[in-house]
Formats: structure tokens, sequence, C-alpha cells
């Protein structure tokens, strides 16, 4: 300080070069040592995945179902999806207000289209993000961890097998259904007295009071057509040469359709809450987070990474 203070004497009586000299060298001296900024060349550490990540999902195009078979000989059905020039177009945060929380989202297309057939506003988007038309975008919710760089395209190792997923996609409509077929009634008898109405719901009114029939009642309608979610599904195999991934059983959806394909909500994140809540760690005994999955690749699972892995990877125990 008392350094400081002469500097400031010879500002005022010396000339201003010297004065500037003086104090350069003064604040220079006076500065605590401190470690050297890191370079702004060196590569950042790669975020790790915990139970507490959430990372992007995927669309996928669902091509029907087959058959894996077992070493044991046990036959598995398995729904066939394939990631068709999955590509990042976006990653967006916002920040928390009064009302909300912070949110950070990706946004994600899937299978090339024509330009001539593209709306303008959404071919302004794939211009902006450096990739070609999409027919499908959509757009998914992750923690900031987890945030990808436009442009990057997601391949079939995003999965791991062995891992739970969510498949979202609206179901195969149905028309105007019965409840026998919409809602698994019995229907009325085939005889002893009951005529034309076997297959009808039976009764469906109340006392005088109420005097209606409440909404919500299960009765005949329109059947299907509404985003269905399967949850939990395991990854059987992952195809990196078709960039395609198997999941055991049958998911919604018709043939040809996109679904939205995520980690499991509640066989990651709601395990470890109940982990931790009984005072365990977020990590199982064997450091894993799912079973037999001890990470996920982070922030996706990208060409690049699918390069240095084999043409196809399956859950323990093997195929024939």
């Amino acid at each position: 300080m008392q350094s400081l203070t002469s500097s400031l004497r010879i500002l005022s009586l010396g000339g201003p070069a010297l004065a500037r000299a003086s104090l350069v060298r003064t604040l220079a001296t006076a500065a605590s040592p401190s470690a050297p900024p890191p370079s702004p060349d060196a590569p950042a550490e790669p975020a790790r995945f915990t139970p507490r990540t959430r990372r992007t999902g995927v669309l996928a195009r669902k091509h029907g179902m087959t058959a894996l078979w077992a070493q044991d000989g046990s036959r598995i059905p398995v729904t066939v999806l394939e990631l068709d020039s999955t590509q990042v177009l976006s990653s967006q945060s916002y920040p928390a207000t009064t009302n909300t929380p912070a949110r950070h989202t990706v946004i994600v297309g899937t299978s090339p289209r024509r330009a001539k057939t593209t709306p303008g506003a959404l071919l302004g988007q794939f211009r902006k993000a450096g990739v070609e038309p999409k027919m499908r975008v959509a757009e998914f919710d992750v923690t900031e961890d987890a945030l990808v760089p436009s442009g990057t395209t997601i391949s079939a190792a995003h999965f791991v097998p062995g891992q739970h997923v969510d498949v979202q996609a609206p179901s195969i409509g149905k028309g105007f259904q019965g409840v026998m077929k919409r809602h698994g009634f019995g229907g009325l008898r085939a005889s002893h007295g009951v005529s034309i109405s076997h297959r009808s719901h039976g009764s469906t009114g109340q006392h005088q009071d109420p005097g209606r029939v409440f909404p919500g009642k299960k009765m005949a309608g329109r059947m299907g057509g509404r985003n269905v979610t399967t949850q939990n599904l395991v990854v059987e195999r992952i195809d990196l040469e078709h960039n395609v991934v198997y999941v055991r059983g049958a998911v919604p959806g018709a043939p040809g359709s996109f679904v939205r394909v995520t980690d499991a909500l509640k066989k990651v994140g709601w395990k470890a809450a109940m982990r931790e809540k009984r005072g365990l760690g977020e990590m199982g005994e064997k450091g894993e987070v799912l079973d037999g999955v001890k990470t996920l690749p982070m922030p996706v699972g990208s060409v690049e990474l699918a390069k240095g892995l084999p043409r196809e990877v399956q859950r323990a125990g093997g195929f024939r």
C-alpha cells in the first residue's frame, strides 16, 4: 500500500511518462501470484454420465418386428428402429424466472427431405444449423451437462445394449369401436333373453340423482391415434453399420412411422433418487447406473464414437 501511495505522489509531482511506468511496475509487483490461465485451445474435459443426467432423445423410424434367438434357444421378439441421418439442429438454454426453473433443450431432426418440399420457416432453421432438411423435428429436455453442439450426427451408439428406453409415438388409429374392443368389456350374455345387444356395454346411467352419465365413462368411441409411451424397454442389440437399434417388445406406431426414443426415466433417475433417499448413494453396488450398464455416452453417441466400435454390439449373454 505504501508503494502505491508513493506512486500516486509521483503522479502528482513528476511527469506523466514517469508516473505511468512507476504505477505499472507497482501494480505488477503488488499483485498476488496466481496460476496461469488455461489455454483457449485446450480441450474441455468431457462430462461424465451420472444418474441425474438427462440426455437428449432421438427420432427413429419404426421398421416392424423380428426376433432374436438367445444362446439357450429362447426367442426374443424385438422391434427394429432406424436412426436415419439423425442430427442436432440446435441447443438452447433458458434462464430461470420467478415462476419457472432454468430449462435446457436440444432440437433433433431425422430423415432427409427435398428442400423444394420443405416449408420456408423450417428451411431457414436447417440452413442456420448447417444440416440438410429433415422430415421430422422434435425437441427434448436435457440437463446442462448434456447439451450437444449443432450439426452433430447421432448414431445407434447413443444407446448401450442392456439399458432401458422409453418409446413414444401415436398409436395406430382403429376408428370408431365398441366397448368390447376399446375397453375389453365382456359383453352381455349370448342367450337367455338377450337379443341384438350381445356386445353392448349395458347400463350407463345412475338413479334420478344425479340423473346423468358422468364424464369419462367407458363407452364406444374413437380408438387409437393418441400419443402412447411404452416404458422400460430393453435395448438388445445395436447395428452401427445400418444405424439400427433392436428394442425388446412392441412399440407404438405403425411400421414406417417415427417414434421418440429416450433413456428410461424410471430406471435411472428415479432409482438413483430412491437409493439416495435410503442413504445408499446414487450408484449401484457395482458402480452401475443400470443392471449391467456402467455408463452411457456423453453428451451423445456420435458417428465419431461409432467408428471405434464393432459393427454389432449386443447385450451380455449373446445371441445365435
